[in-house]
């Protein structure tokens, strides 16, 4: 293990203290694109405001080119207990960032006894973003999307990013990957400043499933093999996960409205 003067004390960010000790790989070399090499891509995640939190929901399909790499992705993922991170991008960069924030996260609490405030985290998960710049030049892009309840505020808030680290406080709703332009606009029409929980949910839901049924690198809700989206809701008690078999009763309703639609002449 290694020791630190008085005077030297690398704090609490955990980044600089892995690169002080030699534990980060050097940036790849060169040119390359991502797509000929066969990295899996995650897709389709959304989250939106709720009257006393936050929702984040995300398809489980990753792909590569125009294979489907995996079917059970966890895209969605708890950050700490009031806090959870969605990707969109390359998966292997992204859950690697994704579990070096929550270590992050883990060691300033360690360190400093309490833990680092909501804004804090988006600003870190920031900087997270902009240090994989330059694998983002080469085709391994991530873009996450950032929520949580602000405990000062008594609130939820989001955020989302772009490839250089830019973070962007978004008001009520936002929408990332392959399919966000069709989740993103089922979620506009359908969103109001005084959604319930479970309205929201249903939200979410409905909006993957559009972005399932016109987005070929989204995938829908998997009957035949009981895969659903991962749906998470973050309130002033904390992170709760949906549970398959409450999705798969929302899921059901869905299929059934869709099936009751009038056949267009």
């Amino acid at each position: 293990m290694p020791f630190f003067a008085p005077g030297d004390d690398p704090g609490a960010n955990f980044p600089d203290l892995l690169r002080r000790i030699g534990h980060v790989a050097a940036a790849p070399a060169g040119t390359y694109d991502a797509d000929l090499l066969g990295v899996p891509h995650a897709t389709t995640c959304v989250a939106l405001r709720y009257d006393g939190g936050v929702v984040m929901a995300g398809d489980r399909r990753a792909t590569s080119g125009n294979l489907i790499s995996h079917r059970t992705m966890e895209k969605v993922v708890q950050a700490d207990r009031h806090s959870g991170v969605a990707i969109a991008g390359s998966a292997g960069p992204a859950m690697e960032m994704v579990r070096l924030f929550q270590l992050q996260l883990e060691h300033y609490e360690k360190v400093e006894g309490s833990a680092i405030s909501l804004e804090g985290k988006a600003n870190q998960l920031s900087a997270m973003v902009r240090s994989n710049l330059q694998a983002a030049m080469m085709g391994m892009v991530v873009v996450p999307i950032f929520a949580g309840y602000d405990l000062l505020r008594h609130t939820g808030r989001l955020w989302d990013y772009d490839a250089t680290g830019g973070r962007y406080e978004e008001r009520d709703y936002v929408a990332t990957g392959s399919g966000s332009l069709h989740a993103g606009t089922v979620v506009k029409v359908g969103f109001r400043g005084d959604l319930s929980r479970d309205d929201a949910v249903d939200l979410a839901a409905r909006a993957l499933w559009e972005a399932a049924d016109a987005d070929s690198a989204t995938g829908g809700p998997d009957v035949l093999r009981g895969i659903y989206p991962v749906i998470a809701t973050i309130d002033e008690a904390g992170w709760e996960r949906l549970e398959d078999s409450d999705l798969a009763a929302r899921y059901t309703r869905i299929i059934a409205e869709v099936n009751g639609r009038t056949p267009q002449q």
